[in-house]
């Protein structure tokens, strides 16, 4: 364990140089230095309700956020900030988006946007315009993330009727369905290197459509190829756990939020079960 608070925090990124994690609590942005173990506010200017979903370039030196905009009905905005602080440039003009991912050449940002009550996924320039919509269909797609070399944006939806993953060119199209087990799989992340892509997994009692808070959830490994998944952790988290991309530098480890260590995972399903 690195770090423990009684509050809520959620949703850690590591950062380029393998120095700290980047997290939110209380609506604002942490780092977290792994060698003094310490946390400091990062300034985030106007932008102080900030929600778990925030990214970081992949040259490491400017954050995406999503912020709620009070004046535009709480919805979720996304904006830039630079990582040492400064003031947030926005990039939706629309709400509610949530971010989950920058393209490798940094110049495109992916997330999840709510329009006329349908949640799709949205690529648009990270000096904002017009948004590209990349998905469509009256079941959710959430989650969308490119692989290193740009080939593929993963993302998760339920249009198999359960939550599973599921990979679509940066156009959108092409999609394939990546996992196909009884589990709701949420927020794949992809390794540095490209081999492995982390996510994680709701037991089937949790709707497809919802990632609660506060449930019995399995941290899941897979072959970026495609192939069966391993459990690598059992959690008692959810929503906060790894929304955003956790993975070191390195590809070598991963970091996460857990309420606590899920004590008893004989007592749930077996995985593909």
């Amino acid at each position: 364990m690195l770090l423990e608070s009684p509050a809520a925090i959620q949703a850690p990124n590591w950062t380029r140089d393998g120095a700290a994690l980047v997290y939110n609590e209380g609506g604002l942005l942490w780092r977290f230095d792994l060698a003094s173990r310490r946390s400091t506010p990062i300034d985030t200017g106007f932008a102080t309700s900030n929600n778990n979903d925030h990214v970081l370039s992949w040259r490491g030196d400017t954050l995406a956020i999503s912020h709620h905009v009070a004046a535009e009905g709480n919805d979720s905005i996304v904006f830039t900030v630079p990582l040492a602080g400064g003031e947030p440039t926005r990039v939706t003009a629309h709400g509610p988006s949530y971010l989950h991912g920058w393209s490798p050449d940094d110049r495109s940002l992916v997330y999840t946007g709510g329009r006329g009550g349908v949640f799709d996924i949205y690529r648009i320039a990270t000096t904002g315009g017009e948004e590209t919509r990349l998905t469509s269909g009256d079941w959710l797609d959430d989650g969308p993330e490119y692989t290193p070399d740009g080939a593929w944006i993963w993302f998760n939806s339920s249009r198999s009727g359960r939550m599973q993953l599921w990979r679509m060119r940066p156009d959108g199209g092409a999609p394939e369905r990546m996992t196909h087990d009884g589990f709701n799989d949420w927020f794949p992340h992809i390794s540095p290197d490209g081999r492995s892509v982390a996510f994680l997994s709701y037991l089937p009692d949790v709707a497809p459509d919802d990632h609660p808070w506060y449930r019995p959830v399995y941290l899941r490994l897979m072959p970026a190829a495609g192939g069966p998944a391993r459990v690598i952790a059992y959690v008692y988290g959810g929503q906060g756990t790894i929304n955003v991309p956790s993975w070191s530098p390195d590809s070598r480890r991963l970091a996460f939020v857990s309420n606590s260590v899920f004590a008893d995972p004989i007592t749930l399903p077996v995985p593909g079960s």
